[in-house]
């Protein structure tokens, strides 16, 4: 009887513990919500405002990881970028790097529009691509793209504000000398900013398109 009432405190202290079997329900408590905000890295906030003084239109986004070695980190959604003096549309653009962006800006003002105007007389109002970030492997290879990481931007076509539309697919060989021109001219351009620039001159799978990334050692073709 003595050792029965000695085990008491014991019990009592395991059933508070839960370590033995409680008749009740667990009670559930409260999930507090954090309130801290999370802050770019200082690096993330200066591309950020580089971006900004080009006069782009973009929308900072959160990152994300896919898995398979792909992600969108430090990307931002473009809308819309600027010329001199006028807005650029895009067509089909996806996540891209902020990095990628502020060269891709600069690109398209001062490479593509001012070849668009000098060359062809007639500015440029809008770049159309065939996407940025894609989740699979450099053609033909086991290697992950830089598509994967939202860190290329292929470039299908231009229109012009007089109404013409000239595509890589239509237009890179194309019978006028100006047109010849001002794709060679914005092909220089863009090997002058970018590490990798690819297009109808390196295989057949880029024969639509210029494909653009800031990884790679001037490797321009």
């Amino acid at each position: 009887m003595i050792k029965r009432l000695a085990l008491l405190p014991l019990v009592a202290v395991l059933a508070a513990c839960n370590a033995i079997p409680q008749a009740e329900a667990p009670r559930r408590t409260a999930v507090r919500q954090s309130t801290a905000v999370l802050t770019p890295r200082p690096e993330a906030r200066q591309c950020l405002a580089s971006l900004g003084a080009t006069r782009a239109n973009f929308t900072p986004l959160p990152d994300q990881y896919y898995g398979a070695g792909c992600s969108t980190l430090g990307t931002v959604r473009l809308a819309s970028l600027r010329s001199d003096d006028a807005t650029l549309a895009l067509s089909n653009l996806g996540p891209v790097t902020c990095p990628l962006a502020e060269t891709f800006a600069g690109w398209a003002r001062f490479g593509v529009d001012r070849a668009a105007q000098q060359v062809l007389g007639s500015p440029l109002v809008r770049i159309e691509t065939m996407g940025s970030y894609n989740c699979r492997n450099v053609a033909g290879s086991g290697r992950r793209s830089a598509h994967a990481t939202a860190s290329a931007i292929d470039v299908s076509g231009f229109v012009l504000a007089d109404g013409r539309r000239i595509t890589v697919s239509g237009n890179w060989n194309d019978q006028s000398p100006k047109v010849r021109q001002f794709f060679s001219a914005i092909h220089a351009s863009a090997c002058k900013r970018f590490g990798t620039v690819l297009g109808p001159a390196y295989n057949a799978a880029h024969h639509d398109h210029l494909h653009l990334e800031l990884s790679g050692g001037a490797f321009c073709r």
